[in-house]
């Protein structure tokens, strides 16, 4: 039987560490937002992650990280054929691209940034089926868990930080009418570059994210470090919606039953 929740309740952190706790071996699935990600693991390590989404053939991988060029990944697609990951990895050590451990590392950097993509996700469900291999065509690795435990932990305090300071995402911005500094004095990034060209009172930060492909927490990032800066300020559009508020699992719980709640679901999880 498969262990399935709610994101509203468990955290990507809180699963990361019951898997990770409980050194199992599965497929954790989880749909957020009309994006779909997919984790395995083996003894509680991260042997393989991929978004739905997108591309994720070792090509395609390469490719992203920008270690092929456009012009050597068409004319290694066409080579391949219908080679499957492990076969064409065999092909690119044997022509000389790259050595075993440029592969994996690669493969190590794309899994561990998708994972961080994750911690931004708090809406959606999962579903951990224990005991599911890995795709067979696909290239394991072995990543540990913990730093990314401890970096996602940070970031979920950040988050809930910037919850604090932006809570609805029906809001949206405005240049100030007295701007505190001259715009083109700062030196801003391209993604608070291109916030700024939507903010306007009738476009809220939601409909920003979903503009730019914007997770909310990146959105919430960019729009609180505008207005620390003292260009932007939040205002209410027009068609403006309050957001439904949404109480984490651990709310009005003591530190006993936080803990309890915890060991209940790592045994829950052991016991499959």
């Amino acid at each position: 039987m498969a262990l399935k929740g709610d994101l509203r309740s468990f955290s990507i952190v809180q699963l990361l560490n019951l898997v990770h706790l409980a050194r199992k071996t599965g497929r954790l699935v989880i749909a957020s937002e009309g994006e779909v990600a997919e984790l395995y693991f083996q003894d509680g390590k991260l042997v393989y992650a991929a978004l739905r989404s997108r591309p994720h053939s070792l090509l395609d991988v390469l490719y992203q990280a920008r270690r092929l060029t456009a012009k050597q990944y068409k004319a290694l697609k066409a080579r391949a054929g219908n080679l499957n990951d492990k076969a064409l990895g065999l092909l690119l050590v044997n022509a000389g691209y790259f050595t075993p451990q440029d592969i994996l590392t690669i493969l190590k950097d794309y899994y561990t940034n998708i994972v961080r993509r994750l911690f931004a996700w708090i809406e959606g469900r999962f579903v951990f089926e224990s005991g599911v291999p890995m795709p067979k065509e696909r290239i394991p690795v072995k990543l540990g868990l913990g730093n990314l435990i401890v970096e996602g932990s940070r970031q979920l305090r950040e988050w809930e930080r910037l919850r604090e300071e932006i809570p609805d995402l029906n809001m949206a911005l405005k240049f100030v009418e007295q701007p505190q500094t001259d715009v083109k004095s700062l030196n801003l990034s391209v993604e608070e570059w291109r916030v700024i060209a939507y903010v306007n009172p009738k476009n809220s930060l939601r409909k920003i994210a979903r503009t730019l492909k914007m997770s909310d927490m990146e959105i919430r990032r960019i729009a609180y470090a505008l207005m620390q800066a003292g260009i932007v300020e939040l205002v209410r559009p027009d068609d403006y919606r309050p957001k439904r508020v949404i109480q984490h699992a651990f709310v009005n719980r003591s530190k006993e039953e936080s803990i309890s709640l915890v060991q209940r679901l790592i045994n829950r999880i052991s016991s499959r």
